[in-house]
């Protein structure tokens, strides 16, 4: 067994070097765009929660931010192409409103703050999220000509407490890939690099904040799609505890075991804004969690793993990102004075497999992803490769191929019977280790932003996100400034169900002593 998985291993690096090849040589050619440069008006550089206390003291005005936001948007989209459908006319409209009810006087300042904590403050929402006459494509072209008649249940909630969306931000197709490009609308590009990936599925969310162009965002996560985009975007994003923010409103909506994947949460240039946005996307569910609590960082205990133990199909993490995240543990010890301990959970290195075994669990009564990329008509993946192959396919490469690859997900019953079953030890073996009062440092993923098409060649790099939609534990990814190329460098912070409040609260203390965003353009 130990000779087949070394030459499989074997098989699996050589295919992958020889496409990454090929794709290197195809982008050398292709046009090259400069990164975008850093913001600099001061309204686009203070976190939502500052902007929304000034604007209620009426020291700025809601339509002042607002418009900042819709030039800074109209400054680098040209380049980044992350928001794909505006609303700028009503945006400034609501902005309008704001600043008339802070005006009248009608509400005191403790009365304002209490009802709209985000009081004016600019939002931007993934497309598979519903907004009111807004499209909901996901990346579908069959979907392209929806528009939304309601709004999601985190954007109503958001709305409802002041803060005003600008648009819609792009995905990848039915946001099952982590680069985030379709037919729909295109490609989106990294800020600090145009020639590098934002990530998926949420990537034109994280792109189009850590571009200086939105401060708070709405993200989905089934399998690191709020963490990656935010880490090769250099900004804050957090998959809350499962079962605590509603996904509803969302396309597509996951039922069944699925459903319990799929996370919905904030993604904020500043950590500051985590805790707030999460409380209004939680609503009631909030509740279940702890986050007015106050946490002694010195008096939690600290695990450290740099990778995943060697997973057959995914690569090894870059050195530059070992080198940062011990950078964060020394910095804990010399700043706190806490111990992290190093540790190796064998199991982790089955990630991939795990969440794999998850999502096509017994039991889903959700549509089969072919279902989904073929809206209602019949759709055969194999015909699509080919159709693809000569250009007329109306969906993309990755969408394609993991619309094959779910029909061998169910062959061998039995071996992801017992993932499931390795995943619920796990779950066990790290809710004992991190108890409530215990966080575990981890990469976010095994690469720096790669460049567009290249995770064609490494698809199951997501797993280091993955793994934790399996166990249902809240993980929050920071920023840990820019590599030697000028590209993000990043880590998450994981603790056990209902333990969101300690990862928020190490991640605001990294902010404020280690580094927070970093404005692209700067190196």
């Amino acid at each position: 067994m130990s000779v087949l998985r070394r030459c499989a291993g074997f098989v699996l690096r050589a295919s992958s070097r020889l496409l990454l090849a090929v794709i290197r040589l195809v982008s050398f050619f292709s046009r090259k765009l400069p990164a975008v440069s850093a913001p600099r008006d001061p309204l686009l550089l203070t976190p939502a929660s500052v902007l929304a206390e000034r604007i209620r003291r009426g020291e700025v005005t809601s339509s002042a931010v607002v418009q900042a936001y819709i030039s800074r948007i109209r400054e680098v989209n040209n380049t980044i192409n992350a928001l794909v459908c505006d609303r700028f006319d009503e945006a400034l409209r609501e902005a309008k409103a704001v600043d008339d009810l802070v005006s009248s006087g009608t509400q005191d300042q403790a009365t304002l703050k209490e009802n709209y904590p985000l009081l004016g403050v600019p939002l931007t929402v993934k497309e598979a999220f519903a907004v009111q006459g807004m499209p909901q494509s996901s990346g579908l072209v069959s979907r392209r000509s929806f528009r939304s008649e309601h709004d999601a249940a985190v954007v109503s909630r958001l709305k409802r407490v002041g803060a005003i969306p600008l648009g819609m931000t792009n995905c990848s197709e039915l946001c099952m890939w982590y680069e985030s490009s379709n037919n729909v609308y295109g490609r989106t590009r990294n800020p600090y690099n145009p020639q590098h990936i934002v990530g998926g599925s949420s990537g034109g969310e994280g792109c189009i904040i850590a571009a200086g162009a939105s401060v708070i965002g709405v993200g989905s996560d089934i399998g690191g799609s709020i963490r990656m985009p935010a880490y090769f975007n250099g900004i804050y994003g957090h998959k809350p505890t499962s079962g605590i923010v509603p996904n509803d409103g969302q396309f597509p909506n996951d039922h069944g075991r699925r459903a319990e994947l799929l996370g919905t949460g904030p993604m904020c240039r500043y950590a500051v804004d985590l805790p707030l946005v999460l409380k209004v996307m939680a609503g009631k569910g909030v509740e279940k969690l702890s986050l007015n609590k106050e946490v002694s960082l010195r008096h939690l205990k600290y695990y450290s793993m740099e990778n995943d133990g060697g997973c057959l199909f995914v690569s090894p993490v870059d050195e530059e990102l070992v080198q940062a995240q011990r950078k964060v543990v020394r910095h804990l010890s010399a700043e706190l004075g806490v111990s992290v301990q190093p540790i190796s959970v064998h199991s982790l290195r089955y990630s991939f497999q795990m969440w794999s075994a998850a999502m096509s669990a017994e039991g889903d009564d959700g549509q089969s992803f072919s279902d989904l990329m073929a809206n209602g008509k019949s759709m055969w993946p194999s015909v699509e490769l080919v159709k693809w192959m000569f250009g007329f396919s109306q969906h993309t490469l990755p969408a394609i191929g993991l619309a094959l690859t779910e029909k061998l997900a169910n062959l061998n019953p039995e071996g992801s019977a017992k993932m499931i079953q390795k995943a619920k030890h796990l779950k066990e073996e790290l809710t004992a280790m991190l108890g409530d009062d215990g966080i575990l440092l981890y990469p976010s993923h095994p690469k720096i932003a790669p460049k567009h098409n290249e995770p064609l060649a490494v698809p199951f790099n997501f797993a280091y996100t993955g793994i934790f939609n399996v166990l249902g534990f809240p993980v929050t990814q920071c920023p840990l400034g820019l590599n030697t190329a000028g590209l993000p460098l990043g880590i998450q912070i994981i603790a056990s169900q209902h333990n969101d409040h300690l990862t928020l609260a190490l991640a605001q203390y990294l902010e404020k002593s280690l580094v927070g965003w970093t404005p692209p353009g700067n190196l």
